[in-house]
């Protein structure tokens, strides 16, 4: 009987003990100081548009930085609302962390293309086909020039930028995209100095698949510096220009 007790009472104070352990776990963190944040920010090895006092001075300039405010009076919803609204900010998540700071996980926009038109505008086109403007660290995407208008880049500028990024041989191989006043395309490479004309936009793969296997048996026999323009805009059909002697 008194084994019986003892037992009770032990598993009573345990379930006590763990009452307690666990209400002031829960509510130790609401009332700390925030001592800090702790910033990731996806994609910043390629990408270095948003930096962590970057973070900080969105935060300080609308009064909402948390650093030494107590956990249970910082708005986590509040901060990401505010920094969602940077242009170079894709996706942004706020949340406490158990060490007495505030975590903060970015995802900046992804450049596409590097817009410098004609008519003197200057932007990214992103992976999403928008429209984002110029930081100051520049990516290293391919640069459209030429007779672009923002309808244009949105389309069929996103449609290539698209199938440059999925295919590595041309994304590293082109450098530079010329639109022309009919608004046909005009690639220059980085290896080989030609001008590769496609024409109007559209069929990406099956020019580029035919101008892959020309440079394999053409130019690799006869010389990457043989011929000024390489036209692909007829069906089943290379059009070469040599140089100038």
């Amino acid at each position: 009987m008194i084994k019986k007790t003892f037992i009770l009472l032990f598993l009573l104070l345990i379930a006590v003990y763990l009452i307690i352990a666990v209400t002031t776990f829960n509510a130790k963190p609401e009332k700390q100081t925030c001592e800090g944040m702790e910033l990731v920010i996806n994609d910043s090895i390629d990408y270095g548009f948003i930096t962590q006092k970057e973070i900080l001075r969105l935060l300080t300039k609308e009064k909402i930085s948390p650093i030494g405010k107590k956990m249970e009076e910082i708005n986590t919803r509040q901060m990401e609302d505010v920094l969602k609204k940077h242009p170079l900010i894709g996706e942004v998540e706020c949340f406490r962390i158990p060490n007495g700071k505030i975590g903060i996980e970015v995802t900046q926009r992804i450049p596409l293309l590097r817009i410098m038109a004609a008519n003197g505008e200057n932007y990214y086109l992103d992976e999403k086909g928008v429209i984002m403007p110029t930081a100051n660290n520049a990516a290293n995407v391919a640069v459209v020039t030429g007779y672009v208008d923002k309808g244009f880049a949105e389309k069929e500028l996103y449609e290539l930028g698209m199938f440059l990024k999925k295919d590595p041989f041309w994304n590293a191989q082109i450098q530079q995209i010329n639109v022309t006043a009919t608004k046909e395309l005009e690639f220059v490479p980085r290896v080989g100095d030609h001008i590769i004309f496609i024409g109007k936009p559209g069929n990406y793969e099956k020019k580029f698949d035919r101008l892959k296997i020309f440079y394999k048996k053409g130019l690799n026999e006869v010389g990457w510096n043989k011929y000024s323009r390489i036209s692909l805009e007829f069906e089943n059909q290379i059009i070469c220009t040599k140089k100038e002697k």
